[in-house]
């Protein structure tokens, strides 16, 4: 398909939406998903890890993460839930969204707080219900595998955690990693959600590329990093991502954050920011036009942006429920290939509270992409010498029942979507599947040339 750069109007942008809070249905339901699979694999008791990096499977459940500190919650078959919690959390577990009962554990605790407890850490995992269990899991964030089988004999929890769960039960009991009850993009709980859920993490998605293009609009020579960066922050949520705002080289003494680095004509840039549901990721040239790059790389727009834009454009249009995770990979494979583009992380995965949940695309993967998945388009090209291209947003899939069910509860969602789908069909000219339902504002919009806010990339 002939890609051409062209003047278009920008993607309509949503300020001041209010969030969609999970309701007690949707809870009940993950708690059911989460006890069904604990019984496919015989378990006894599951033991979910958390701290503020990783906290996405304990939140799932709870609805909060232990901030600064660690926290446990140990759910039996029976249902009975526990929560294990430092001093600065035990006031959250009244507000637990699965019912729990508390134990305190003061090592979860900040730096030389008190420690006013005469048991040991297996006492208090005692005093959790974790004793003569035969098989245990152990929920914490990987999977250590590239696929989606989970390699039940490594984890990834705080050694001291770890052996204070040995002391605790007996050596006959079976320890395993059981993350993938969670996250395995086969047939985690965590991979599908229901109508209630997708509107929940609509607002961060619209969040995240409300406020980057907000950011784009403002680039402007002179102006620092830091003045770029301050626009990503958005109605003061919390990012599941270090933000990115950086011009030019990247990395100077080590650094990670947008700084006072001012933005010089010809610069690279690169513009990220995610909120749970949703991540947004910009790169590009900080010029008005292809003369005023540097001339080894005026040939950036053939060399780089167009072949990208097409390979994004591709898998936008393959997107919909049923396609296997192979038929992705070799679809980006044949349109970009890795050997000349260098790109190779999985091109395309999951989101929920993180921003990276799993993959389901990879190579031989013959995992179905199903109603109810959140992915971000994730493809990342690198050439020698050019700035990088990227347009990282987010959709759903999801098949008529659900989008009628999206439809029917969530209204002022839905047409946000129905907006965007519209914005990308007419303006754009990328023919979307019924399934695809953009959750960014800014799905398939890539300006290369960042001072001439007018011109972006189109499907002639």
């Amino acid at each position: 398909m002939p890609i051409t750069l062209a003047t278009i109007k920008q993607p309509e942008i949503y300020l001041n939406v209010p969030s969609v809070v999970l309701n007690d249905q949707t809870l009940q339901q993950r708690r059911s998903k989460i006890l069904q699979a604990m019984a496919r694999q015989n378990l006894d008791a599951l033991v979910i890890y958390a701290d503020k990096e990783h906290g996405g499977n304990f939140e799932y459940l709870t609805g909060f993460i232990p901030r600064f500190e660690e926290g446990l919650l140990v759910l039996h078959k029976s249902g009975e839930a526990v929560l294990v919690l430092g001093n600065e959390n035990l006031k959250l577990a009244r507000h637990s969204r699965v019912p729990a009962r508390v134990v305190h554990a003061p090592w979860f605790s900040l730096p030389n707080q008190p420690m006013d407890t005469t048991l040991s850490l297996s006492e208090v995992l005692q005093q959790a219900g974790l004793r003569e269990q035969h098989r245990v899991g152990i929920a914490g964030w990987k999977l250590f595998t590239g696929t989606h089988d989970n390699n039940p004999s490594l984890f990834d929890i705080p050694t001291f955690i770890f052996q204070a769960l040995q002391a605790a039960l007996t050596s006959e009991c079976e320890l395993l990693n059981a993350t993938g009850l969670f996250i395995s993009p086969r047939d985690g709980a965590r991979i599908i959600n229901n109508a209630n859920e997708i509107a929940h993490y609509e607002y961060g998605a619209n969040l995240a590329s409300s406020a980057a293009l907000t950011a784009l609009n403002a680039v402007e020579l002179g102006k620092t990093e830091k003045s770029i960066a301050a626009l990503l922050a958005a109605d003061g949520q919390a990012n599941n991502v270090v933000t990115i705002a950086a011009t030019g080289e990247r990395f100077a003494n080590a650094n990670l954050y947008p700084a006072d680095k001012q933005i010089q004509a010809g610069d690279k840039f690169s513009l990220t920011v995610s909120y749970k549901g949703g991540l947004t990721s910009r790169a590009a040239y900080v010029v008005n036009n292809a003369s005023e790059l540097a001339e080894e790389v005026r040939d950036y727009l053939d060399v780089v942006a167009i072949p990208y834009y097409h390979t994004v454009v591709n898998w936008l249009e393959h997107m919909r429920v049923g396609v296997k995770g192979h038929e992705v990979y070799e679809l980006i494979e044949g349109v970009l290939p890795k050997n000349e583009y260098h790109w190779h992380l999985n091109p395309g995965h999951l989101v929920a509270d993180e921003e990276w949940l799993c993959s389901p695309i990879y190579p031989a993967s013959d995992i179905a992409l199903s109603s109810g998945m959140l992915l971000q388009i994730d493809i990342i090209p690198s050439r020698q010498g050019y700035a990088g291209a990227s347009i990282e947003d987010t959709i759903a899939l999801a098949d008529e029942p659900l989008r009628l069910q999206l439809a029917a509860l969530y209204p002022e969602v839905w047409q946000r979507i129905q907006q965007r789908r519209t914005y990308i069909r007419d303006v754009l000219n990328i023919k979307l599947h019924d399934d695809v339902l953009p959750l960014s504002n800014t799905v398939g919009y890539l300006r290369p040339y960042l001072l001439n806010k007018e011109m972006a990339l189109i499907c002639q």
